[in-house]
């Protein structure tokens, strides 16, 4: 399976905002965003142009992008599928990124990092209604129990990650239960309720030239 293998802190210097691409440190004075806050290379802190619409519709795709850590190709098939659903396409398109198995889990705190949820869920530590799922895409809908997998559940790095995770983190449409090392969908999740970063309409507008 293709993935990006790049230093995820340069890409939120390339976009200019945190991207929270790697969990608490991002949270932390250890965050290379908030010590070199310019873009990466050379030239980075005196690179400073005016973009053009094209320019400003790319960069808001590759924040979204980015922060789901996909691929263009995965990106794209996820705006095609939105794109033939009813209602808003941009809503459509993050509605099905935040319903992904690897997000769910990274966003219920059973991960540090999105890469590190995809990496798990790759290695088989979780089961979907009782059923192990390796597939980071697989996509949840309401009433779906995420659970980790009983011979997973002595790993350390989940432990670590739910003992840091704070409630207040966790989003509106799921359910997290510590003790069983669970959680739920309780709803397909509503555009104010996604903790994303970029404007998806202009995602649209960029794919729709």
């Amino acid at each position: 399976m293709a993935r990006d293998t790049g230093a995820v802190c340069k890409q939120c210097r390339r976009e200019g905002v945190k991207l929270f691409l790697k969990g608490d440190r991002c949270y932390s004075t250890k965050c290379s965003f908030e010590r070199r806050g310019f873009p990466p290379g050379q030239h980075g802190q005196s690179s400073r142009f005016k973009l053009s619409n094209y320019g400003v519709q790319l960069r808001e795709k590759q924040k979204i992008r980015r922060s789901y850590g996909l691929l263009e190709q995965q990106f794209r098939n996820t705006y095609r599928r939105a794109s033939v659903e009813k209602g808003i396409t941009g809503e459509n398109m993050l509605v099905g990124l935040e319903s992904r198995l690897d997000v769910v889990v990274f966003r219920l705190g059973m991960a540090p990092s999105l890469r590190a949820a995809r990496q798990l869920v790759n290695h088989g530590h979780f089961e979907v209604n009782n059923h192990k799922v390796d597939i980071p895409s697989y996509t949840l809908r309401p009433g779906d129990i995420v659970r980790v997998r009983e011979q997973s559940r002595k790993l350390e790095v989940i432990h670590e990650a739910m003992r840091r995770m704070r409630q207040e983190r966790i989003v509106q449409y799921l359910s997290l239960d510590k003790a069983k090392m669970e959680g739920a969908m309780l709803a397909r999740p509503k555009r104010e309720e996604i903790p994303v970063i970029g404007n998806e309409q202009l995602v649209v507008e960029l794919y729709s030239r």
